[in-house]
């Protein structure tokens, strides 16, 4: 088993455990950094990220906002599939644009202003959804779109992170099948595959246990704002230097 893909994996579940996203948002780049291709990235940790997104969904499943589920499904899943199809061998990088829109959202709670701007753009919720979903498809970071729009809507942290768990497993469940259909196949082996499952959810297991059921919705909400701030810095450094 590759040992970089281990150390990337462990430290990204322990945020996925938080947040409900974070395998495939930062995973996805520090894997195409570590000089893996795009679909056998996504391939090695699709399986992992919906792993973990449904040990989230079966323990908070009645605090899901089916409201927001149904639109992602109808508005954003075809996109992702179809933009997925379109450039599995095409690089895009928008993280700049991306990484700005993150701090701007993770500065909401310090700026009315900036508070009023999103609230008058997630009027548009079917509009924005498309958005993700072309983004998710072609770069595989509309996770970070979907948590900042879950973020705005101001709901507790169990919401929060199941709602974006049941969506985002939604997500790469699509994408599994998109590369599924169109015939490729990851070159690492199935038993390395398992290992790194079983100790995905290990991980998993002791954050939730040790630091999620430890944090309060208040100390939630400034964490999540944190990481908003500093997914977004991350993309913009991605992006200007690589």
């Amino acid at each position: 088993m590759p040992v970089d893909i281990l150390a990337a994996l462990i430290l990204t579940t322990v945020i996925q455990s938080l947040f409900g996203v974070g395998i495939l948002l930062f995973g996805t780049p520090l894997l195409l950094l570590l000089g893996y291709d795009f679909s056998y990235t996504l391939s090695v940790l699709l399986p992992i990220s919906i792993a973990i997104n449904m040990l989230q969904v079966v323990k908070h499943y009645n605090y899901i906002n089916f409201d927001l589920y149904k639109n992602v499904l109808l508005y954003s899943i075809p996109c992702i599939v179809f933009f997925l199809f379109i450039i599995t061998n095409i690089k895009v990088n928008i993280g700049l644009l991306i990484g700005l829109f993150l701090i701007f959202v993770a500065l909401k709670n310090f700026f009315p202003r900036i508070e009023q701007s999103l609230r008058a753009m997630i009027r548009y919720e079917k509009l924005y959804l498309i958005i993700m979903g072309i983004v998710h498809g072609i770069t595989n970071l509309g996770g970070s779109l979907l948590t900042a729009l879950v973020h705005e809507q101001g709901h507790s942290k169990n919401i929060t992170r199941v709602t974006i768990a049941i969506c985002y497993a939604t997500f790469a469940v699509f994408q599994l099948l998109t590369l599924y259909l169109i015939g490729y196949e990851s070159g690492m082996p199935y038993t390395d595959n398992m290992l790194l499952l079983q100790i995905s959810v290990v991980v998993f297991l002791f954050t939730e246990e040790f630091i999620y059921t430890q944090i309060d919705n208040q100390k939630y909400t400034q964490l999540f704002a944190f990481f908003l701030a500093f997914s977004g810095v991350l993309l913009i450094v991605k992006s200007l230097n690589f």
